[in-house]
């Protein structure tokens, strides 16, 4: 009889405590056609079926932190370097941004600098540090403002060398923002001489401009890095050789996350759920979006940001097996 009582009472324990599950999540993506957009739908396709209903719309890497910060939304994506700067109240963000935790980091961002292969040789730059040292009258574009590729890029250039755009028009260079194409393409036409952007570690944009004229890609100096990491959370990466045919020996770069921010109010035991069904379902998500295969234990949770307890618990689980 006392057996009875205690599953009965476990019973009644558990099903209040699921009671404080919200009825339905909500996902913010990336605006519509794009990857991000597509990876939110495939990701609450999979916790509807094995957590919680999910639902997911458009959104934007920034606005999706301010989203869910006031409850509009408990899920999203953003970038590392992006959820940083809300963090610290950084540009583009007034004041720090409460609210939103790190659920995961699930694939790496690198920064790509590509110089026209004839450009680099006449100037003879080796390193992105090379441009600024010789104050070149460069012809140079990154992403529209308001994308995370011109607000690393931008905030590279201003805290890790100590150049702003204006600077670099002074010297009778141009600064431009384009698409991933029409930056490709001005390239390409011999309109620039470089082109700037953050992209995962296989990138088509990349290939498609090798197949069409001679490149380099700058490695990015030691110094600015560190600077830039101190200043907005970003790690060194290198593009190893064997996915470019520019690429012959390590290229050394700035480091980001594509990561899932959660809200903070949202149960621990509900956010480990998400990211339990997030890693049990990698391969298959992997199929559709190669890069999630880079999700791992040890690289989930970052430091220096809030992480959500459930999502700390989780990976620190899978991290000690």
């Amino acid at each position: 009889m006392k057996k009875f009582f205690f599953v009965l009472l476990m019973g009644l324990f558990f099903v209040a405590f699921a009671a404080q599950w919200p009825s339905q999540l909500r996902f913010v993506s990336g605006p519509s056609g794009g990857t991000w957009f597509a990876l939110g739908g495939t990701l609450a396709g999979i916790w509807s079926q094995a957590v919680i209903s999910t639902t997911s719309g458009t959104g934007g890497g920034t606005a999706n932190i301010l989203t869910i910060s006031r409850s509009q939304a408990d899920l999203g994506f953003t970038t590392l370097s992006g959820f940083t700067a809300a963090i610290k109240g950084l540009d583009p963000f007034k004041e720090p941004v409460k609210g939103t935790m790190l659920l995961a980091n699930i694939y790496r961002q690198y920064a790509y600098f590509i110089m026209r292969k004839d450009y680099a040789t006449k100037n003879g730059i080796k390193t992105l540090g090379d441009v600024i040292k010789k104050k070149l009258p460069i012809r140079f574009a990154t992403l529209t403002p308001g994308t995370t590729s011109e607000f690393v890029t931008r905030v590279l250039f201003e805290k890790g060398y100590g150049v702003s755009w204006s600077d670099i028009k002074s010297w009778g260079g141009r600064v431009e923002f384009a698409s991933y194409t029409d930056g490709a393409n001005l390239l390409c036409d011999n309109h620039l001489d470089m082109f700037a952007f953050q992209i995962s570690r296989v990138a088509s944009v990349v290939m498609d401009i090798e197949s069409r004229i001679d490149v380099v890609i700058l490695p990015v100096d030691d110094e600015a890095l560190q600077k830039l990491a101190q200043y907005l959370g970003t790690t060194k990466f290198y593009i190893e050789p064997g996915v470019y045919k520019s690429v012959t020996e390590p290229v050394s770069t700035v480091g980001d996350y594509v990561c899932i921010v959660a809200r903070e109010s949202l149960p621990e035991d509900l956010v480990y759920k998400l990211a339990e069904a997030l890693w049990n379902n990698k391969e298959q998500i992997a199929k559709a979006f190669v890069d999630v295969a880079e999700l791992n234990p040890s690289e989930a949770i970052s430091e220096g940001v809030p992480a959500h307890p459930g999502a700390v618990k989780f990976w620190s689980e899978k991290n000690q097996k």
